[in-house]
C-alpha cells in the first residue's frame, strides 16, 4: 500500500498543538491539511458553540463523526481531529482501519495556557479551567491508547512536534 493511501489522523486534548502540527505536516509531505472542526463548522454554516448551545454534544458528535467518515475516504491528508472524536468507538475504529493515527498530549498547565482566553471551547466555558482541563483529561486518557504513537508537546514547538510525527511516520 503507497504511503500517501493512509492519511495522517492528529488525535489528543485541546491544546496539545494538532492544528499547528499538522498544518507543518502537511506542507512537509505535500498532503492536503483538514481541520475536521473547520470542516463541521463550514458543512453546519455556524460555529461548534452554536451547535452545543442549541443541538447539543449528541449532535455535534453526530456531525463530527460524519465529516470524519468524509475524510477519511480521501487520500493525502493529514487530519486534526477535535479532542472529543475518539470519544466513540467508531470513530477510533475507522481512523485505525483508514489512517496513521499520532496522539498529542502535554501537561495540564500547557494546556491551560495554550487554551486560555479562547472562547470558541465549549467544554471550557464557565468554572475553573484548570478543574474543567484536569477532568477532561482524566475522562479521555484511555481514549487516545489506540494511536500508532504519541507524542508530548509539553516545551515543544510546533516544528518539533511535526519532526518527532514525521520520523515515526516514516519508518
Amino acid at each position: 500500500m503507497d504511503q500517501r493511501d493512509r492519511n495522517i489522523i492528529l488525535v489528543g486534548m485541546m491544546g496539545t498543538g494538532k492544528s499547528t502540527a499538522g498544518r507543518l505536516i502537511a506542507q512537509e509531505l505535500d498532503y492536503t491539511f483538514v481541520d475536521l472542526d473547520q470542516e463541521i463548522e463550514m458543512a453546519a454554516g455556524r460555529p461548534i458553540a452554536d451547535i452545543f448551545a442549541s443541538d447539543g454534544e449528541p449532535v455535534f458528535r453526530d456531525l463530527e463523526s460524519a465529516m470524519l467518515e468524509q475524510m477519511c475516504s480521501r487520500k493525502g491528508l493529514v487530519i486534526a481531529t477535535g479532542g472529543g472524536a475518539v470519544l466513540r468507538k467508531e470513530n477510533c475504529e475507522l481512523m485505525s482501519r483508514k489512517g496513521w493515527v499520532a496522539a498529542l498530549t502535554a501537561e495540564i498547565p500547557a494546556i491551560v495556557e495554550r487554551v486560555s482566553g479562547d472562547r470558541s471551547r465549549p467544554l471550557l466555558s464557565g468554572g475553573d479551567l484548570e478543574e474543567r482541563v484536569r477532568r477532561i483529561m482524566e475522562e479521555r486518557k484511555e481514549c487516545y491508547s489506540f494511536a500508532e504513537v504519541t507524542v508530548d508537546t509539553t516545551g515543544l514547538s510546533a516544528h518539533e512536534v511535526g519532526r518527532e510525527i514525521l520520523m515515526h511516520y516514516r519508518v
